[in-house]
């Protein structure tokens, strides 16, 4: 997993800026019920997109474990930030109408603490929305595509089947879905080559992927954006 404390500074560059951060977070708030007034952001990071989880009646609140990327984050949610784990949250039960989760899952081992984190702080009635199938979102058939699907991850901790399996474990049934463009997010062959090379994607590709990727054609332009699923679950 990268060190978020170091990708603090060239996070939001790097991540689709203000389109993707405005498309996750409208996507998000579509499945937020309308009488919500807390929502709680886990893995926050820089606040970028959590800053947007807001309109009349709700505030929301951030949690991230890099206290660099709550630097951020801080001035963008007026001091609503908490630095803790989201697999042990210092919230007590039922404190939160809504709780969400934007391209976490995708990087954890196992998803099944933060979602029982998640069931655990929310309110009778209020909602866990969060991204899921991250890895699907990137696989769409370009060329780049048929050469890192045998490097991904085996084991997706983000897979729709095993998060509404451990949503259900919890008490929490399906409550509808979204989708949202990954602005800027659509992969360039040159770009990705760098990022292979230096550990920071695919690392077991290595080398070999990397020198298959600069092989490829149109070496600096990007392939279409990816288009993100996103859950909800009712509590």
């Amino acid at each position: 997993m990268l060190d978020y404390d170091e990708e603090a500074n060239r996070y939001d560059a790097t991540r689709g800026g203000e389109p993707r951060a405005r498309a996750a977070a409208d996507a998000v708030l579509a499945l937020v019920p309308e009488n919500a007034h807390t929502l709680l952001d886990l893995a926050c990071g820089t606040g970028i997109v959590t800053r947007h989880l807001t309109r009349e009646g709700l505030r929301p609140f951030g949690v991230d474990r890099a206290a660099a990327m709550l630097r951020g984050a801080a001035p963008r949610l007026s001091g609503a930030v908490c630095q803790a784990d989201v697999r042990r949250l210092p919230f007590a039960d039922d404190t939160f109408d809504a709780v969400s989760a934007v391209w976490l899952l995708h990087l954890l081992p196992d998803a099944a603490p933060v979602v029982a984190e998640a069931a655990r702080v929310l309110r009778p009635g209020g909602v866990f929305v969060t991204t899921v199938d991250k890895a699907a979102a990137h696989l769409g058939g370009s060329d780049i595509c048929a050469l890192v699907a045998p490097h991904g991850r085996r084991r997706l901790a983000d897979a729709t089947a095993r998060i509404t399996q451990l949503a259900a474990e919890h008490g929490l049934h399906p409550h509808g879905s979204a989708g949202f463009t990954g602005h800027g997010q659509g992969r360039v062959p040159a770009k990705l080559a760098r990022e292979v090379r230096a550990g920071r994607i695919y690392p077991k590709g290595g080398e070999d992927l990397a020198a298959h990727l600069e092989a490829l054609p149109n070496q600096q332009t990007a392939r279409p954006d990816p288009v993100y699923t996103v859950l909800a679950f009712s509590a």
